[in-house]
């Protein structure tokens, strides 16, 4: 038996242990009972953002994007496909850029959308500009 992954709650945010040979199956939150993969992005905040990145273990996709942004209005249907097809090897989160400024500035979003890929609390990749789902699936399983 493999070591168990940390999968944090998309509802509640508490980080869950969930062992690796389990994760397909998905699990529910120990805190809140809700499941912990829904196959739908999670919109992510200041006050909860570092716990997904630097808590998961599995790699967090994330959509920097605003509401006024027609190519980001555009992708947001890809992103949720990807979101069904993707999970639980991924979880995809969005960040909405203009009531989280604070977060844009801190990882340097000049553009939008972009997709930023988190491994281990550290970025491993980036991506701007709107894409498909199957470029943006093919975009993040090309970043093994």
């Amino acid at each position: 038996m493999s070591e168990p992954l940390i999968v944090v709650c998309p509802h509640c945010h508490a980080a869950n242990r969930l062992p690796a040979e389990r994760l397909a199956d998905g699990g529910t939150c120990g805190k809140c009972k809700a499941r912990l993969f829904s196959g739908e992005p999670v919109e992510l905040g200041a006050e909860n953002f570092d716990s997904h990145i630097r808590r998961s273990a599995i790699p967090v996709l994330v959509d920097f994007w605003a509401p006024w942004c027609g190519p980001c209005r555009s992708m947001a249907p890809a992103f949720a496909q990807a979101a069904r097809q993707l999970e639980p090897e991924f979880r995809l989160v969005k960040v909405n850029t203009e009531d989280e400024q604070q977060l844009a500035a801190r990882f340097g979003i000049r553009s939008i959308p972009t997709l930023a890929l988190f491994r281990n609390g550290h970025e491993v990749a980036r991506q701007a500009g709107a894409m498909d789902a199957a470029g943006l699936m093919r975009w993040v399983r090309s970043q093994r």
